[in-house]
């Protein structure tokens, strides 16, 4: 199915994570239409799978909520999920964007009421939890989800349990006949917030992450700690369950590395120093977390919280770059080797379990960037040389939330301004 939409005047925005939703909701609380796209099933990206955010250690969401009600509100928004570009032509002012739409297998009259879920017994990974559980084949991906409509993984369709999915469904929402479809839109300017993707830690070989089941990544652990995470909070080994009350964080994972990524992630060290303050929560004086660090980088507002951290008993640092980690065979433990710099010694420290602090980069992987869009040396998106396209957030540079938005608003703005002087010029 192909078909045609938008025009000039429209922004088209790429990505429907945190900054994704907010250069949107700014283009469109100015008047201008707007187009979102987003590759999953839901908005909010990898901010919605925090527990909490640094360094007021609140939930997300709330500024979630806030954004998706607004969005709701706004008829200036037209929001497409499970879509990707797969082509951008023309130039500032005048695009024709192809884009791909996968089939969700589920159409509109989704109420959200589940039955398709308790109908199947088939399991998939579950992708909000970065696959540490397992979820129904007919799923909602999370509470909060919007749209709040379900999802038939493609893995069970045309198996009987698809069609147990479609026969409990009381609304004939369940459409496994649904295929791929081709739009092509016209579109006056483009934002690029497609987002980040954590460092690949299968790559820092000397860490053993996917030979040790102890290792895991940050945003892992980030799952593990939220209550609505796949152990209901618990900080529990993946590799037999038991709490994990001795966690070693292991700073620069992949980042700052010639092998690996040149650049500072930026985030990587405030999340740290968050996720020691689950370990405490969760088990109190019982709790131990040591950071290994190259440096702490804890600027503006975040020093304060680095402070605190510093003085809580339960943590303890290393100023090391951890060389390689072994492991205990009798009872799972990652064993850290390395030198610790002040003072010159080396260890072979014992942990339950080892969280890496992974990097980021950006998440262009498969997105059909045009040949006139800039990216500097480590891939995040700077523009383009006509200047009608301008990356957002993440997808521009490594950065927290907060500076998240403030990248997504100035981006909104540059956008408004090439769609008006495009209106300007149609009307001279």
């Amino acid at each position: 199915m192909t078909a045609s939409i938008a025009t000039g005047q429209t922004i088209l925005v790429v990505g429907g994570g945190i900054s994704g939703m907010t250069a949107a909701l700014e283009a469109a609380e100015c008047g201008k239409q707007v187009i979102l796209v987003e590759k999953t099933p839901v908005l909010g990206g990898r901010t919605a799978r925090l527990y909490r955010y640094f360094p007021k250690m609140c939930h997300p969401t709330c500024g979630l909520e806030i954004n998706l009600r607004r969005l709701k509100q706004n008829r200036n928004v037209r929001i497409m999920t499970m879509t990707e570009v797969s082509a951008v032509s023309g130039s500032r002012g005048n695009y024709t964007v192809t884009l791909k739409v996968a089939p969700r297998f589920v159409n509109e009259n989704c109420t959200a009421c589940g039955k398709c879920g308790e109908a199947v017994t088939a399991e998939v990974p579950n992708p909000w939890n970065y696959g540490l559980d397992k979820l129904k084949a007919a799923y909602l991906p999370h509470n909060m989800a919007y749209p709040q409509r379900y999802v038939i993984d493609p893995s069970i369709v045309g198996t009987p349990e698809g069609e147990k999915a479609k026969a409990a469904c009381p609304v004939g929402a369940v459409d496994l006949e649904m295929k791929e479809e081709t739009v092509t839109i016209s579109a006056g300017a483009v934002v690029w917030a497609t987002g980040w993707r954590p460092y690949d830690a299968a790559k820092i070989q000397p860490y053993g992450y996917g030979r040790f089941k102890n290792v895991i990544t940050s945003l892992e652990f980030e799952r593990l700690a939220d209550p609505q995470g796949p152990t209901g909070g618990k900080i529990l080994r993946p590799g037999d369950g038991k709490e994990a009350k001795n966690v070693a964080f292991i700073q620069c994972a992949g980042s700052r590395d010639e092998n690996h990524l040149r650049h500072c992630s930026r985030i990587c060290c405030m999340a740290s120093l968050k996720q020691t303050q689950y370990v405490r929560e969760a088990f109190g004086a019982e709790g131990k977390s040591t950071v290994y660090y190259i440096d702490i980088r804890a600027i503006d507002r975040f020093e304060d919280f680095y402070q605190m951290v510093q003085k809580d008993a339960t943590v303890s640092f290393v100023k090391s770059k951890v060389a390689r980690i072994a492991e205990n065979k009798a009872n799972g433990n990652p064993i850290l080797h390395g030198v610790n710099t002040e003072g010159y010694h080396r260890y072979a420290i014992e942990h339950d379990l080892v969280v890496l602090a992974v990097g980021m980069e950006p998440e262009i992987t498969g997105v059909k960037l045009p040949d006139d869009v800039i990216l500097d040396s480590s891939n995040f998106i700077e523009g383009s040389k006509d200047q009608g396209m301008f990356g957002a957030g993440a997808a521009a540079s490594p950065l927290d939330v907060n500076r998240a938005v403030q990248s997504a608003t100035a981006a909104s703005l540059h956008a408004i301004q090439v769609v008006r002087k495009n209106a300007s010029t149609e009307a001279a």
